[in-house]
């Protein structure tokens, strides 16, 4: 679209056009950006609504669940109403109710060795908000064979992590991979799940929240980004630590010799997702 923004569009946007760092044309920007989000769970609800609200053109949503009563706790983008309803069906309402401008992309499905490049190669950003080792490993090896910028969070108990990856050509190439920091995935049972340590809800909007900001940054070339760094939040102490992180040369993926060249490794089967 072009900077003739509708009445409506300029009311909505006031307070995005006012700020020097974004304006029209960043708000234009926003307005054409393509952002896959991985799961409507605990993370993904507030990157969904913010996402939505800020005005990301075209938002897609990957999630094979439907709402259960205990997600409600955390899960702020699904309502007691739609219990039983799929999750990106679900998500779809609220955000359509926020902006009905933008483009919805709902894909009911798991993300797999199959598909995960096919469905992340259209977007501009994809964000991460599963928590499940196996899915998150499949989803950084996937963003790097496509070059797609990949903004990741995590959570556990009173504890949050955040991070983005964009070390392939073209990006960020001193920065790291999710496998420079975490070579491989926790053998089974060693990290519990969030469904047997439990996890505040609140975390989830604090860690979404700023997903979503990291995830806007990319889509405008603002600020500094968070590529090269591992944010730390510790609820209870109230405290963020940020970690600087460089690439690995040794790593497999994005090292100087990679061993993992496509994601076949990933065809094996994987545990049971927790959902958020």
């Amino acid at each position: 679209m072009s900077l003739d923004f509708t009445e409506d569009q300029i009311q909505r946007y006031a307070r995005h056009i006012l700020l020097p760092q974004v304006g029209g044309q960043g708000q234009e920007k926003l307005l054409n950006a393509k952002v896959l989000v991985i799961g409507a769970g605990g993370l993904g609800s507030p990157v969904l609504l913010y996402l939505a609200a800020a005005g990301v053109g075209t938002i897609g949503i990957v999630d094979d669940d439907s709402v259960d009563l205990s997600n409600l706790q955390r899960q702020i983008v699904h309502t007691t109403d739609r219990v039983g309803v799929a999750k990106v069906e679900s998500a779809a309402v609220a955000l359509r109710a926020i902006n009905p401008d933008i483009n919805l992309n709902l894909h009911q499905e798991r993300i797999t060795a199959a598909n995960a490049e096919a469905l992340m190669a259209p977007y501009d950003v994809v964000t991460d908000g599963s928590d499940n080792f196996a899915t998150r490993f499949l989803i950084n090896d996937a963003a790097y064979f496509t070059k797609t910028p990949l903004v990741t969070g995590a959570i556990l108990r009173f504890d949050g992590q955040l991070a983005t990856f964009k070390n392939f050509p073209g990006g960020h190439q001193d920065g790291p991979c999710y496998r420079c920091i975490f070579r491989e995935p926790p053998p089974p049972g060693q990290v519990p799940s969030c469904s047997e340590a439990g996890v505040l809800g609140a975390l989830c909007g604090t860690v979404g929240s700023l997903q979503a900001t990291e995830i806007i940054k990319e889509i405008l070339g603002i600020g500094e980004s968070l590529s090269g760094s591992l944010l730390i939040y510790d609820a209870l102490a109230t405290q963020f630590r940020t970690i600087k992180v460089k690439r690995d040369p040794g790593c497999p993926l994005c090292g100087d010799h990679p061993t993992i060249t496509d994601l076949s490794i990933h065809l094996k089967p994987s545990p049971e997702p927790c959902r958020g």
